[in-house]
């Protein structure tokens, strides 16, 4: 088997309910997302799923695509260290890895659906479902919107919820303790409660807040400072009784061993966008389960599912409201959480998900 052609489809949704963290200029008022399609000489097609940042759709068709054409898709380690060192000098972190992601992940594809497997069975099938959060909570939200958003989830049977905290860049300290107050008791002690900053707090700062937060029995404190500060992170998590929960930020399995090395983390979170797909995920798991250490996702949770239902130290699958939006527009079924977990669709190879042809022929954008 041999890849004969790599394209790629870039979408945009524009009606999305606008949204802020702790570190946003501005409010995020659409959806986007970057598919790859890689075709085979024997018919079979893998779906690359990432992010759209500017660049990154032409990192895959100018920068990656002849390293594929003529390739055997089952190469997928020598094609990712391939592509790896193709932008190593312009892009080993940021955009160029992103779009490194979304190729890798359309090779896993590929090959499940070649050997006719699920993709998490492929990948070593250690559980058939996983426990699944519920995360929304921006910042720009009223307090009223805020509860609304979280207890939709709640009353949808999720096990938990995640927040955002650090406001107005950290600087809304009082407010962000009353928002943390006011969810815990519209949830109820039930259920599990996670808040992240976005690296929106100084050191000291994080840690004088957490002590307000463990009032209110918090699972996690997700990036309580800037990714960059290590140090910081580590003095933090040192100083707390809250897990702190980090890597939506961080890119390969190098930057991961620098946050577990140096003691800075306790819930690793790869992102499969970002960190270099499926390849370099799994080997994040693997090195986080040598520290003792678990591992959650973040966003992009229909690939996920196939990740988390792969790895025994997988604590809990992160559904965010906007993927839960456009996931429904994007593909023709995904899966449906049910008893507070999610379920990869047990019969159907790869990732299992087909592109609906009229969203992408209406939302797509042309390159």
């Amino acid at each position: 088997m041999k890849i004969i052609d790599v394209s790629t489809t870039q979408v945009f949704y524009p009606d999305v309910q606008p949204v802020k963290h702790g570190t946003s200029k501005f409010s995020r008022k659409h959806s986007d997302q970057l598919f790859v399609h890689l075709k085979t000489d024997e018919g079979i097609e893998g779906l690359g799923i990432g992010e759209a940042p500017p660049g990154a759709r032409a990192v895959v068709e100018n920068g990656l695509r002849d390293i594929l054409i003529g390739s055997d898709p089952f190469d997928i380690e020598r094609l990712w260290s391939e592509m790896f060192w193709r932008i190593n000098t312009y892009g080993r972190t940021g955009i160029a890895l992103r779009a490194l992601s979304a190729v890798d992940i359309g090779l896993w594809d590929l090959k499940a659906k070649a050997l006719s497997q699920p993709l998490y069975k492929l990948l070593g099938g250690y559980t058939e479902s996983i426990l699944v959060y519920g995360s929304s909570g921006w910042t720009s939200f009223t307090e009223e919107e805020l509860l609304s958003s979280l207890t939709k989830f709640v009353e949808l049977g999720f096990v938990g919820v995640k927040m955002k905290v650090g406001k107005d860049f950290g600087n809304s300290e009082r407010e962000d303790i009353d928002r943390v107050a006011a969810v815990r008791n519209s949830i109820g002690n039930d259920v599990a409660l996670y808040v992240d900053a976005n690296g929106a707090y100084r050191a000291k700062q994080a840690i004088y807040l957490a002590k307000e937060y463990e009032n209110y029995q918090i699972g996690w404190f997700e990036e309580p400072v800037i990714a960059d500060d290590i140090y910081g992170l580590a003095q933090v998590k040192n100083s707390i009784p809250i897990p702190v929960a980090t890597g939506e930020n961080e890119f390969t399995r190098h930057g991961f061993k620098e946050l577990m090395s140096r003691d800075a983390v306790d819930i690793v979170q790869p992102d499969v966008g970002r960190v270099g797909g499926v390849t370099e995920w799994m080997k994040i798991a693997q090195l986080a389960d040598s520290f003792n250490l678990q591992v959650a996702s973040h966003c992009l949770q229909f690939v996920h599912i196939h990740l988390a239902c792969s790895t025994p130290n997988f604590k809990i699958l992160e559904s965010l409201d906007m993927d839960n939006t456009t996931g429904d527009i994007w593909y023709t079924e995904v899966p449906q959480v049910q008893m507070g977990k999610l379920s990869p669709f047990p019969d159907r190879p790869g990732l299992g998900l087909e592109l609906d042809p009229y969203a992408m022929e209406k939302w797509s954008v042309q390159s």
